[in-house]
């Protein structure tokens, strides 16, 4: 069960609210702006085995992380012992990605202190790519994080989004166009850091990351892997949803990347995955039920989310 207010630690002993926790961080790069008060409600986790890294789950844009991750990853974790939290972002991350980013950064400090030890980061779209910015521009942040997984990420953003925005779109959408200025900045310069595995795992057939290539990490001096699906499992090639909610190959590999020094690897991937339907944790029952949900969630975030008529400025500390 989440306990929402307070993390992981908290729940045994210790309590400490998580703006606190935020508040005492020592403040290397810029300071933060927004309020760490959201977290006393947005930033929800569950314990597990000590002995293993708590994820951080962000969301993909359009959806809440229980659209995207309470059927599935929250499930199969809590299965297994995982510890783990969930970060709903503002605006159901149509929003400036900037401001979006700060609560990562509050995020990532409370979860590591509390946690005792290097954390995981798991994200599905634009909530694969954010963290990068929150690491890119609050250092101290990058010693903090073990692993950074990536499902579908826009970390070069998408030709899609270009579409999206004729004649305007929400925040978000402007900032994953390809080649925005956000995009620019985010990918100026080396696109890893030392000390943290990267494992990027995308769909030649996503629809939503254009070119799904785009999605790929290349430069810096992390520990890289990208993998398509179809090179684990030849034949299979899920959307941009499927992706990153209910896909088994998908899980195989995360779990990859969380249980091994370093990042996912095809090498060990077990073939058993490819003939799964759904990954573990998923009730097949109702699995179409929660899939149109999120797909609902989706279109009707686009559909009501203030439009903007252009890209949110960059942050004088990005530029």
């Amino acid at each position: 069960m989440l306990a929402t207010g307070v993390l992981a630690g908290a729940l045994v002993a210790g309590v400490v609210p998580t703006s606190a926790v935020a508040a005492r961080t020592p403040d290397t790069g810029p300071p933060l702006s927004v309020s760490t008060t959201w977290l006393d409600t947005n930033l929800a986790c569950a314990t597990g085995d000590t002995d293993k890294a708590t994820v951080l789950l962000l969301p993909g844009t359009t959806v809440n992380t229980d659209e995207n991750f309470g059927w599935n990853y929250a499930q199969a974790f809590s299965l297994e012992q995982q510890p783990f939290c969930t970060l709903d972002l503002p605006d159901r991350t149509m929003g400036d990605i900037q401001v979006a980013a700060e609560y990562v950064v509050a995020a990532i400090r409370a979860v590591y202190r509390h946690s005792g030890h290097k954390i995981a980061i798991l994200g599905h779209s634009q909530g694969g790519m954010i963290s990068r910015w929150a690491l890119k521009y609050w250092p101290d942040t990058r010693g903090m994080v073990d692993d950074l997984i990536g499902m579908a990420p826009s970390n070069h953003g998408t030709d899609r989004a270009i579409l999206l925005c004729s004649p305007d779109c929400a925040p978000a959408i402007w900032q994953q166009r390809t080649g925005s200025a956000f995009m620019n900045a985010l990918n100026a310069g080396p696109e890893t850091w030392p000390g943290i595995s990267y494992s990027v795992i995308y769909s030649m057939t996503d629809g939503i990351i254009v070119p799904p290539e785009s999605s790929e990490l290349t430069t810096g001096q992390g520990e890289i892997a990208n993998i398509v699906v179809s090179e684990a499992c030849p034949g299979r090639s899920p959307d941009h949803l499927s992706l990153g909610t209910h896909d088994p190959v998908t899980y195989a590999l995360v779990e990859d990347a969380l249980g091994h020094d370093g990042p996912a690897s095809r090498e060990r991937f077990d073939d058993a995955f490819c003939t799964a339907v759904f990954q573990p944790g998923v009730n097949q029952a109702f699995a179409a039920l929660h899939f149109s949900r999120a797909t609902s969630a989706v279109a009707a975030t686009i559909l009501l989310t203030a439009h903007v008529p252009r890209e949110p400025k960059t942050a004088p500390y990005a530029r």
